[in-house]
């Protein structure tokens, strides 16, 4: 089996990572902080970044040819735990209208501190886009 990188070419050029590798019917989605696409985290706090982050997820899973009902697990890595539950509620309606009302395995981990200090969050996550017989 071979691997294909994913980047799609409106997030940030990696530099020293890949946005995504595509084996086989998989798709692994490398962690993605709320960087736009002048490098930078978006202003504001959890919900702007988790919409960001997010949103940087999902255009990686399309450009690998998957949509968010592919998505098997995701790992999100806070910060701060507790703002993130704080803003659950907002947090959870943000997924449903990006990625509906099914969820994936999933893990929600509190960190010291991410790769871009002004990062609350990061999302990673892995995707099975074989054949749907339906």
């Amino acid at each position: 089996m071979s691997a294909e990188i994913i980047n799609p070419p409106q997030l940030v050029t990696p530099k020293g990572f890949a946005h995504g590798v595509k084996a086989g019917p998989f798709v692994y989605l490398g962690g993605q902080t709320a960087l736009d696409s002048d490098y930078k985290i978006v202003p504001g706090g959890i919900i702007e970044q988790f919409t960001q982050a997010f949103s940087n997820v999902l255009a990686t899973l399309e450009h690998a040819g998957g949509k968010p009902s592919d998505l098997i697990d995701v790992t999100i890595y806070l910060t701060d735990v507790d703002d993130y539950q704080r803003n659950g509620r907002e947090i959870g309606k943000i997924w449903r209208e990006m990625a509906g009302t099914e969820y994936p395995a999933m893990a929600g981990l509190g960190v010291t501190q991410l790769w871009q200090p002004e990062a609350l969050i990061e999302i990673q996550g892995v995707a099975y886009i074989g054949d749907d017989p339906q």
